[in-house]
C-alpha cells in the first residue's frame, strides 16, 4: 500500500461509495441487534401457559350465555338451557420421548422446578368437555322454523348434532 495520504483517502472514498448500501444494511441489523426485544419480566412468575388456557370451563356461565343468546331468536322468547358433559376438562401436558437402540420408545412427563425443591407439570393446553346433549325450552319452541333455527344455533355453539339437542315448547 505505498501511496500518498490524499490517493488512499481517494480510493476509500471511492469503495465507500461503492459499497454504501451494503454498510447501511450492516448498521441498521447492528442497530436492530441493540435494540431491547422486551422478552425480559421484571419479577419472574411461575411457568405455565396463559391466563385464558388456566380458566376453567365454566358450564353454569356457558348454559346463561346461551340462552341469553337464544332468546333473541326470533320467536323464541325467554329460553332456559340444560347442556350435559362427556366427562371433564383435561390438560395436555408436555412430555419427553425417548427412543431406544431396540426400536422400543418411552415417554415422560416435563416437569419443571418452582422453587423451594417443589416440581411442576408444563400444560400445553386445556381442553374444553365435550358435550353429551341439550336441552332448550322456550314459549315458541312448537314453531318448526323456530325450532330449527336454534337447532342449528345450538349446534354451532357446542358442536353438537341435531339429534342431541331437543327443544321443548315452554310455558309463556
Amino acid at each position: 500500500m505505498k501511496g500518498t495520504w490524499p490517493e488512499l483517502a481517494q480510493r476509500w472514498k471511492g469503495a465507500l461509495g461503492k459499497y454504501q448500501y451494503v454498510l447501511l444494511v450492516l448498521a441498521a441489523g447492528v442497530a436492530l441487534l441493540l435494540l431491547p426485544t422486551g422478552g425480559r419480566r421484571d419479577s419472574p412468575s411461575q411457568p405455565g401457559p396463559p391466563a385464558e388456557a388456566q380458566e376453567a370451563f365454566d358450564l353454569d356461565a356457558f348454559e346463561k350465555k346461551l340462552a341469553q343468546t337464544l332468546s333473541q331468536v326470533k320467536g323464541a322468547g325467554e329460553t332456559e338451557v340444560v347442556l350435559t358433559l362427556d366427562g371433564g376438562s383435561r390438560q395436555v401436558l408436555a412430555q419427553d420421548r425417548e427412543r431406544d437402540g431396540g426400536g422400543g420408545a418411552s415417554s415422560t412427563v416435563v416437569t419443571v422446578g418452582q422453587g423451594s425443591g417443589s416440581q411442576g407439570v408444563v400444560p400445553l393446553q386445556t381442553l374444553a368437555p365435550n358435550f353429551r346433549g341439550a336441552l332448550v325450552v322456550c314459549p315458541g319452541g312448537g314453531d318448526p322454523s323456530v325450532r330449527l333455527a336454534l337447532i342449528g344455533a345450538v349446534s354451532a355453539l357446542t358442536g353438537l348434532g341435531a339429534d342431541r339437542i331437543t327443544i321443548c315448547e315452554g310455558n309463556t
